[in-house]
């Protein structure tokens, strides 16, 4: 990935975010603090922000430094997940990655979310579509299919009854409602898919 694909990658991600910033804010007035949207879209402004300084480095650091952005800018719950999932994302991918390695980095990556908000697969989070994506990957799909994935697994959120978050504390009113975490992660993957293309 060059600088320039890494910048408009950014672009893209922010641009996406930004679009969906609305919906984001009523799923998580549904369950939440209400707030995902607004907290999503700043993070990732301040990291269009600095596109082009991001986009300067090599891979690992470039991801190391959107990371810590999301983190210091986002705010809530979600700018320490979405941080740690990025910064751990550098810290595992080589500067050149293949599919191999990228399943792989990607796999520590999930797993430091998962310790970083106590948290696991069926319990209404984020995880519910980043694990499904990352089994897709190991699997050789597509990045279309990818997306695809990603999506339905968004959409599986649904009928869960929320188990770690705020959304906890409403128990089984939980229920029937998308969560906002695994609705914006879908939105990042199929925005990444896009940009890296139908092979990848």
């Amino acid at each position: 990935m060059t600088a320039l694909d890494l910048s408009r990658l950014i672009t893209a991600a922010a641009d996406t975010i930004a679009d969906h910033a609305e919906e984001l804010t009523a799923l998580d007035q549904a369950i939440g603090d209400g707030d995902h949207g607004l907290n999503m879209k700043r993070g990732f402004e301040a990291v269009r922000a600095e596109a082009d300084l991001f986009a300067a480095k090599p891979l690992p650091d470039a991801l190391k430094a959107i990371g810590t952005k999301l983190v210091m800018t986002v705010g809530g719950a979600s700018g320490p997940l979405f941080g740690t999932l990025f910064m751990t994302l550098g810290k595992e991918i080589p500067a050149g990655p293949d599919r191999a390695s990228l399943t792989v980095a990607f796999g520590k990556a999930i797993e430091a979310v998962a310790a970083r908000g106590k948290s696991q697969v069926g319990q209404k989070t984020m995880l519910d579509v980043l694990q499904p994506v990352h089994d897709a990957l190991a699997e050789g799909k597509t990045a279309a299919e990818i997306a695809d994935i990603a999506d339905v697994a968004a959409k599986a959120t649904v009928p869960m009854k929320a188990l770690r978050g705020r959304a906890s504390f409403l128990g089984d009113r939980s229920i029937g409602h998308m969560d906002a975490g695994a609705r914006s992660t879908a939105l990042l993957v199929r925005t990444v898919g896009q940009a890296i293309g139908e092979d990848a």
